[in-house]
Formats: structure tokens, sequence, C-alpha cells
């Protein structure tokens, strides 16, 4: 396959010359290999290939070569990482993924799409295996401080730099430029990577960032124990989080000038959950509220504040109740150890049987003095990574019922804060969106738009082998491209379109589409109808 102009003649991604298949064996890649790696397999696939992956089986690819790497990154500890080198359509490019929690899985997920835009395409396990259902479990952190750095930062930087090694020792060419997407943890990576290795990659995409580690993942255990125990007189329960949900949209919904089922900022909403009260004896007491119930509601959307109005966290914005309910509810099976849990027991404290009541304040000081495995991504001066010419695309769902969408605005703000006294301009080199309507990473509630081809969202889709934005393949509606015409042709991203397809199916046409403005602008409603594109502007 070869790829047109994709960007009206402003990027080429017209494959590079083609080299053979038949180099794609364990004797190309060996010599390139460093003293502390050794090579899993090397292995050609065809467009009638399947792989196999951890997560579903991917086909219909062009022509590549599947390379799988063990590095030990100290005396106890290893990582491992996939990498996909297109055979006839590499494009010079490369491109590295990011991961979910604190699942140990390459993204194959991710490489797959990565693979039709032709870019050389790496992934990491972060220097452990676990599957997808034990994202939010960390055993493997007990006892164990090298594993934990591996997943904090070294994995990836350490795949990444041996990735490229082995890419140019593949194709006996330089790598032109150097890319990255990730979302979530994915996201904490990609923050990660701007602050610690500047010269790592030239544009980064990064979404829903698990950035603050340290007060994030204390953050959900908390959350989580504000509706513990299940028999407690202020305990809510699933249905009353759907009426509650139904109510917010309903107070919030016009605040935006249109009621379009869209809640375009959930933090500008004057929610007041009283109107949830049961009020007489002909209420419906699985939907209506007590009045301790209503006081659980006031502290779940509360941000997390400690001694000397001390921000510790913030908390949910209006408008992510569908997704934030996985959150706070708890099987009577599982009080002992509620979500959360893991990162304070099997990073911070060090203990298998460490009791959750016990979390705190002291639990937060005590995790920012530890750091463990240097994960937290709070180095604001971004200059060095200004200074060699990187771009970063930062984005967040307003519906995020995982990370809530302040952490990241809090994020961007504190770069604004530590870069504008010095006479920097953020839009340089950093732009930041937020994606009304849409949860943590992909899908969205009510049908608001939500694809912009960032990573996990291709796999959010229903379709074989999707990849880009179908029938929408430029700067414009697909994030990716957005980004390298930004890096290499220093056209600066001034909006994005995200698209809503019925069904999440790309077969089955468009539904909606909206434009993404840069930070701080928003996109108000001018007239029309509310799912076209026209209908707003930025302003």
């Amino acid at each position: 396959m070869r790829l047109s102009l994709l960007l009206a003649g402003a990027i080429n991604l017209v494959a590079t010359q083609a080299i053979s298949a038949s180099r794609c064996t364990p004797e190309t890649f060996t010599p390139h290999l460093s003293s502390n790696a050794s090579l899993v397999y090397a292995v050609p696939y065809g467009p009638n290939d399947t792989f196999v992956g951890p997560l579903g089986n991917y086909s219909g690819l062009p022509e590549y070569c599947a390379v799988y790497v063990n590095v030990s990154s100290s005396a106890t500890s290893s990582y491992e990482f996939g990498l996909w080198l297109p055979i006839n359509t590499w494009n010079k490019r490369y491109m590295a993924y990011g991961n979910g929690g604190f699942t140990g899985m390459i993204a194959f997920a991710d490489m797959a799409p990565g693979l039709n835009y032709g870019f050389a395409t790496v992934s990491t396990n972060t220097g452990h295996n676990s599957s997808v259902t034990q994202a939010g479990d960390a055993p493997w952190a007990l006892n164990d401080p090298e594993t934990r750095t591996d997943w904090g930062w070294r994995a990836l930087h350490g795949s990444v730099a041996l990735g490229k090694v082995l890419t140019e020792g593949f194709y006996s060419e330089d790598i032109t430029y150097s890319y990255y997407a990730g979302c979530s943890t994915g996201g904490r990576q990609g923050l990660k990577s701007v602050q610690m290795f500047p010269d790592d990659f030239d544009g980064v995409l990064a979404g829903a960032c698990a950035w603050w580690t340290t007060h994030q993942q204390n953050w959900d255990l908390k959350v989580a124990t504000l509706n513990l125990p299940n028999n407690a007189s202020h305990h809510i329960t699933e249905t009353q989080v759907d009426a509650l949900a139904a109510e917010v949209l309903r107070q919030c919904d016009g605040v935006d000038g249109v009621e379009d089922n869209i809640i375009m900022n959930g933090y500008a909403c004057d929610f007041r959950p009283e109107t949830l009260l049961c009020d007489g004896p002909s209420a419906n007491t699985s939907t209506c509220f007590t009045a301790d119930q209503i006081n659980t509601v006031y502290k779940i959307y509360a941000p997390w504040v400690e001694t000397n109005d001390t921000l510790v966290f913030p908390s949910f914005a209006y408008g992510s109740e569908t997704q934030f309910a996985q959150m706070i509810m708890t099987d009577d099976d599982e009080q002992d150890s509620p979500s959360g849990i893991a990162y304070p027991r099997d990073f911070v404290y060090n203990d298998a049987g460490w009791p959750w009541q016990n979390l705190d304040y002291s639990t937060i000081q005590l995790s920012d003095r530890l750091d463990p495995g240097n994960a937290t991504a709070d180095d604001f001066d971004l200059r060095p990574f200004k200074k060699a010419g990187g771009k970063l695309m930062h984005y967040h769902g307003f519906a995020d019922g995982e990370i809530p969408t302040g952490s990241s605005i809090y994020y961007y703000k504190q770069v604004l804060k530590t870069l504008a006294p010095l006479g920097i301009k953020l839009d340089d080199f950093y732009r930041f969106f937020l994606i009304p309507g849409m949860e943590h990473c992909q899908d969205s509630v009510h049908d608001a738009p939500w694809y912009i081809a960032a990573a996990n969202q291709p796999g959010g889709l229903t379709g074989t082998n999707v990849w880009g934005v179908p029938g929408y393949r430029d700067r414009k509606h697909d994030a990716i491209l957005a980004l390298m015409a930004w890096v290499e042709q220093e056209i600066a991203p001034e909006e994005l379109i995200a698209t809503k397809f019925v069904n999440d199916a790309p077969a089955d046409g468009v539904q909606a589409q909206r434009r993404l403005c840069v930070y701080p602008k928003e996109a108000k409603y001018v007239g029309g109808n509310w799912n076209e594109t026209s209908s707003f502007e930025c302003k």
C-alpha cells in the first residue's frame, strides 16, 4: 500500500524504498542489540497472515516484520517490547505507544493501526506481564522497587531507545521523525518522557494523563471509600447514580446555550442535588436520596483539599456519572479491598496487609517523599522539550469518570504559571484540548463526538483494521496527522474535529461532528443543527 498526500500536500507519507522481507530474521537484529538485551523472535507477516495478540487478532495489515525483545534493566528486573516494522510502506517515522493502568501488556491494539500510517511502531510491557482485567492491581510492585522503576519510566525510555537502533539497522536508514501516543497511564508516560527525555520524541499526543501519580492513585481509593460501607445510611446505589446522572443532565445541559444532551463544560454548572431528596411517603426510594446520601454526593464532586487549602486532587466534572459509578461501587465481598487500594498498599507502604481505613493526608505526604518508581510527571518546566523543538498535544474527555478532567486542567495551568513569567507562549509548543462528553480515553455519553484517532481509540470502533478517521484522513479530524503537521510543517492545530460514528461503526456513517478548541477557548453554539461542525465556533 502507498499512502498519498494525506494533508493536502503538507505531509508526504509515501513509503521509502522497499526492503525485502527476507531481512526479518534474528541475524539482522542481533548485531544491533545492547549487551543486556536478547531477541525473542523476528517473524515476517503478510497481508493474509494473522498476528495473535492478548486482546485480539490482527490481520489485513501491510506486510511487516514483528520483533520481540527482552531487556534486563537490573539484576532483578527486566522488560519486554514489541517492534513492528513495515516491509514496503515505511514512512521513515517512528511511533511509540503507551500503556494503561498498572497493566503489563504491549499495546498491539495501537501498533496495528500505526502500521497503516507507515510508522515503525513500538510498545513495552512496562516491566511485568499482566492482563487488562488487572489494570487496577499491582501485586508485582510489592517488594520490587526495580520493577516499579520500569513501570514508572525506564521500560518505555529503554524500549524507545533500543527500538530506534533496531529500526535504523533494519532499514539501513535514519528515522526522520519520532512520535508518541498514549492515554491514561500512557498519557503519564508521554508527559514523563517530555520532562525526563526531551529528545526522545519530536511530537507527543497525550490523553487523560495519570500524571500526578502520588496524589491521583491515593485519591482513587479515597473516592471509593466515600461510598462505604455498603450497608451505611450514606451509601448510594447504582440505580441512584443513574438518577443522579439524569438530574445532572437536566440541570447542566443548557448552561452552554444549547440543550443537546452534551454538557460542554462539566465544571461550569451550579448543580443542586437537593432536587433528588425523598420529599414524602410516595417518593421512589430506589431513585430518591436521603439527606445522608445527598452529603455523599457533595463529597464525591468535591476536590480533596487539606490544611491551608492545599489541593490534593480535583474531583469529577458534572456529566461523568456514568463512568464514575465504576469507581464508587464496591461489591460486598470486596469491601476489604476497594478500588484504588493497589498503589498505597503495594507501592507506598509495601504491605500486602495494609488496611485501607488508614488512608489520610499522611499517605499523600509519604507518597510524595517516596514517589515509588519516580513515576509522577510533575516537572512543569518544559523548556528543554521546547528547546529541542518538541510539540505536545494534550487532550482530556469532560465526562471522564476515572481520571477527573480537572487534573489535566491543573497540569496545564501549572505549566502556564511556570513558563509565562519567562515570556514563553505555551501555544508555541503545547496545546490542550477538552472533549465534551468523552469518557476515559474513548467512547462518550449521549452520543457526543469523541473520536480523533488517538491512542486506544481505534479499538473503540467496530470494524476490521480500523485506523485514522475513516472518510476524514486529514489533520483537522485526525490528531496524529495534526501532530505531524505541527512538527513537520509548523502548521499548529487551531482546532480539531471530533467524530461520532453511528453505532461507533464507520461503515454506518457519521452521526455527529463537533469542534474541539485550544484551551482556554470553548466551542460555542452559534445556531443550526448541533450535530454539524458549522454550528459551533471556538471562542
